[in-house]
This record gives structure tokens, sequence and C-alpha cells, in this order.
């Protein structure tokens, strides 16, 4: 009887033991129920962190698009590598210059107005026949000279031409591959230096034609008084024949 009480005594001890020895596993799943996953707070991080995601993307546009203009400002800034002035300098000098050679009577309106009081002025009642003959044989001379003046200006217009074509295709192609707004407008300013060298040299040419037709018109409005002039010399009566003595031989026999 004894031994039984103490067998049930000693189960009974360990029974109580029981869950002392087993608190710990038990109070383990309580402890991990204390931290909780919030979806609501978890979603919120996420909304935030992809703000700030979008928020780097657009500084890295914006820096993108301020170096892209910065490029294009740079390509609008580019002066032309391509000059056409000097050859047009040299074009406009070689007209000038043959319409600075005009011969006798220059484009000058002084030597001009001379010219027409003396050279194509009336003609003198008073002049001699040879004093008439040399103004004719003078302004004959000044139209000749303005006909060949005329021509030499137009062989060098001509000469300009191929210039200009080779100048023109150069530019249309710079104008066509510039790669910003200052090298087309430069292109383009160059283009309409050229047509205003043409229009030089066509205005050049009109001058030299215009003076040579302006000298010849001249002489023969000048020639035309002349002829009044020796035709009333030839009409006026003058002192008839007189009958002299006439010797056949120097020396009286």
């Amino acid at each position: 009887m004894t031994l039984s009480r103490s067998r049930a005594a000693l189960l009974a001890a360990s029974i109580l033991a029981l869950p002392a020895m087993f608190s710990p596993l038990l109070l383990q799943p309580a402890a991990a129920q204390i931290t909780v996953w919030d979806p609501s707070n978890y979603t919120q991080n996420v909304l935030s962190a992809a703000r700030a995601l979008q928020q780097i993307n657009n500084q890295i546009t914006s820096l993108q698009n301020e170096a892209q203009g910065l490029i294009n400002q740079a390509r609008n800034l580019a002066s032309l590598p391509y000059s056409s002035l000097q050859q047009l300098q040299q074009s406009v000098q070689r007209t000038q210059q043959l319409l600075g050679e005009a011969q006798r009577i220059a484009y000058n309106v002084q030597n001009i107005d001379q010219a027409f009081r003396t050279t194509y002025g009336n003609a003198s009642m008073s002049a001699s026949d040879a004093q008439l003959v040399a103004g004719a044989r003078e302004r004959w001379q000044n139209t000749v000279g303005g006909l060949q003046d005329a021509m030499r200006v137009q062989a060098g217009v001509v000469g300009n031409i191929d210039t200009n074509r080779s100048q023109m295709s150069a530019l249309v192609g710079q104008s066509q591959g510039a790669t910003g707004a200052l090298q087309a407008t430069q292109a383009g300013n160059q283009l309409l230096a050229l047509q205003a060298q043409q229009l030089a040299d066509l205005t050049a040419v009109v001058a030299a034609n215009g003076r040579a037709q302006a000298l010849s018109d001249a002489e023969r409005a000048a020639a035309t008084e002349q002829g009044r002039e020796q035709r009333r010399r030839f009409l006026t009566p003058g002192v008839g024949y007189q009958p002299g003595n006439a010797r056949m031989f120097p020396n009286g026999n």
C-alpha cells in the first residue's frame, strides 16, 4: 500500500511538472504574435517608394532635355565654316577697275560737262576748217573709246560668271548642310551678297553700254551742227575770180 502511494505521488509530481517543462514552448507562439503585418502600411510604403522613383526619373528626363537644349543651342550658334566674301569682293573690284579705266571721257560729271561745253558744243563760227576737222576726229575717238570700254566691261562680267556659278553651288551646298539656324542664316546672307554682286555687274554693263550709246548720239548731234556751219561757209558769197598776170617761167624769159 505504501509502495502504491509512492508511485501515485511520483506520477502526480510528474504530471504537475509537465506544464512547467512545456511552458517555453507554449509561450513562443504568443511572443511571435506581437509583430503583426499591416497591409495598408506596406502599401503606403510601396507607393512612397514609387513616387520617389518617379521623381528621380523626372529629374533624369529634365537633365536630358536640358543637355539636348544646350546641344541645340551650340548647333544654332555654330558659325558657317565657309565664306565667299573674298571671291565676291574680287569680282566687284575687277568690274570697278574696268569702269575706272574708261578712256577719254570718264564717269565724272565735271569731266562730262566740260566735254559738252567744248568738244560737243555748238560749232564755232570763227574756228578754222582744220579746227573743225580736229574736233570731229576727237569726237569720233571718244565714241570708239566708249564702245571699246563697253565691250571690255561686258567681257569682265562674262568672266565673273564662272566664279559666280561655283560660289552659288558651294553656298547652296552649305545651306542645305547647315546644322543650325546661324549657319543657315549666314549661308542665306552670302547668297544675297552673291545676288548683289551680280546686280552690280549688270549695272556696270548697262552703264557702259549707255555711255557708249550716249557718246555715239552726241557725236552725231555735233556732226550735224558742224555740217550746218560748213554748209554756211560754203554758201557764203566770197571774193570772185580776179584776173592777174601769170608767169610761165621764173626767169622772165
